[in-house]
């Protein structure tokens, strides 16, 4: 990949990230917490990737985007392990909110991941730019 055309694809996945975050927002005032937990996800899981792809380190799978990020950031301390926790943890919550059967998040779960996620975009970002 050509550096202008990764970099264009970098601001790319931050620009997904925070669109994510904001669709969370959204559907937050509607107490749709799956739906919070599934774009929280894919916020975090946006910033990550353009992260790895700032350090050429590009994936093919969502497992591959946590074994690269756990490998390369978190267990060289370059980013904090509570954003490693907090990846895995928003994981297996979209897992179990969108393929689980009867599985509802509600507010007092999810409220407190909009902030970390939040944070978490916001130190990626520092490191990227």
């Amino acid at each position: 990949m050509k550096t202008e055309n990764r970099d264009d694809y970098i601001n790319y996945r931050i620009r997904r990230a925070e669109e994510s975050l904001d669709d969370a927002l959204i559907l937050m005032e509607r107490g749709k917490w799956n739906g919070v937990v599934n774009r929280l996800y894919y916020a975090s899981f946006y910033a990550i990737i353009a992260l790895l792809l700032k350090n050429d380190i590009e994936t093919r799978s969502h497992d591959g985007v946590r074994t690269q990020f756990g490998l390369h950031f978190v267990k060289t301390g370059k980013i904090n392990k509570k954003y490693g926790k907090l990846f895995t943890k928003l994981f297996d919550y979209r897992q179990k909110g969108d393929y689980g059967d009867l599985y509802d998040y509600d507010e007092n779960v999810v409220f407190p991941l909009i902030e970390q996620v939040r944070d978490f975009i916001n130190v990626i970002k520092l490191r990227i730019y």
